[in-house]
């Protein structure tokens, strides 16, 4: 049995790291594996891979996922950066890069030395998720070269969790490595899908729990409270909506707590009994617990900016919530507009609004959006096939 190694440098988890427990679930059949992750992640992700009994080292210190301005912070999040990368690639060497493979999410653009060095000793497989923001031409050819570079090792292979993602990566890879870019969709396991279904909910209790009224239409939305999920969107639309109707309200279930400046913004909304801000870990210190509680929504609605395949889209859609997510990158890989679910564009938040108010009026469309997404999602989405594309992918290189 041959080792395998998952490692990436970011606290901040999600979608991305969710992708890469299906995938480790599926790969400990086969291979003895470790995930190599920063100290101070998430306690609820700690507690994912405990209640599984995933092995896992820490190291310090994290890259700085944050915005930075000015010089002196860039610099400075660029030093952080490669500190990062390099405890990271000394825990892995620790463990032993021997009979290893290391699967991770670093990009040529700014972890070439790092690719580099673990591509000259061992195979790599590397995991993308969505195109990058434009750039100027300038940066675009450097951005070509690192890609080529990579491209000269044999040990060094892609996959990517959409197909808008592959076709954006295989105009910077070398042909050899972009006909072989393989899609591991972002997925969701059916399992706990159908654990969260079989259960009754008590919409009241659940709610109760946060003062949210129990007699509103309710409009959720799940993921980190970022620019990119498009979170000033859906309090624009919130607003609008509240001013015209007060019969809904809106939830965002974040993984952490608002800054203090973005509580500032938030309250200047005005949104006071329309709009809930929960920490997942309040809801549920469990995914059981936090999917459960998806089902108290009405409809579903993220209105990112950037985004592969958002994993809370997909859940939402596989409970049969009528979901509204955005035209952009792989989303309508999942949203086929009016058939399962609503697409609005990016940074319309009339057209989120409208979106909304369209499905609450029209309970036939919601219903049947419901299903057919649910349908979709369940059929094409499940974290079992992306698992099994990867671990043949391994068991390939393992054979050679």
């Amino acid at each position: 049995m041959r080792r395998l190694i998952y490692a990436w440098n970011y606290r901040e988890w999600g979608g991305a790291q969710i992708h890469f427990l299906g995938l480790i679930r599926e790969a400990r059949k086969f291979y003895d594996v470790s995930v190599v992750l920063p100290a101070g992640t998430s306690a609820e992700f700690f507690r994912l891979m405990d209640a599984q009994g995933i092995s896992y080292v820490t190291f310090e210190p994290a890259i700085d996922a944050t915005a930075s301005n000015g010089v002196i912070s860039k610099v400075r999040r660029h030093f952080l950066k490669a500190k990062s990368e390099y405890a990271m690639l000394k825990c892995i060497a620790e463990i032993g890069l021997d009979e290893t493979m290391v699967h991770t999410d670093l990009l040529p653009t700014q972890s070439l030395f790092s690719l580099v060095w673990l591509c000259s000793r061992t195979d790599v497989f590397i995991t993308s998720h969505n195109a990058l923001p434009p750039v100027p031409s300038w940066r675009w050819i450097l951005w070509k070269l690192k890609f080529r570079i990579i491209s000269l090792f044999d040990t060094y292979h892609v996959f990517c969790t959409n197909e808008h993602a592959a076709r954006y990566f295989s105009k910077l890879y070398s042909y050899r490595i972009a006909d072989k870019i393989e899609i591991t969709y972002d997925s969701i396991n059916p399992e706990e899908i159908q654990a969260a279904m079989s259960e009754p909910i008590d919409r009241l209790a659940e709610l109760g729990r946060f003062d949210v009224p129990v007699d509103k239409f309710i409009v959720l939305a799940v993921g980190q409270f970022i620019d990119r999920k498009g979170r000033w969107i859906f309090l624009d639309s919130a607003k609008m909506i509240a001013n015209a109707d007060n019969d809904l309200v809106f939830i965002w279930i974040m993984p952490q707590g608002m800054s203090e400046t973005d509580k500032q913004r938030v309250a200047s909304y005005d949104l006071d009994g329309a709009f809930f801000p929960i920490v997942s870990e309040s809801v549920s210190k469990n995914r059981h617990g936090i999917l459960k509680f998806f089902r108290t929504a009405d409809v579903f609605a993220l209105p990112s900016f950037v985004e592969g395949i958002p994993i809370s889209l997909l859940e939402a859609m596989a409970l049969g919530i009528p979901s509204i997510s955005t035209n952009v990158y792989g989303i309508p890989e999942a949203i086929v507009d009016g058939k399962t679910g609503l697409l609005v564009e990016a940074g319309n938040a009339t057209e989120l609004a409208n979106a909304i108010l369209r499905l609450k009026d029209d309970p036939g469309l919601r219903n049947r959006i419901a299903a057919t997404g649910r349908e979709v999602v369940l059929d094409r989405f499940d974290e079992r096939k992306a698992a099994r594309t990867a671990v043949a992918a391994y068991q390939r290189v393992s054979d050679k």
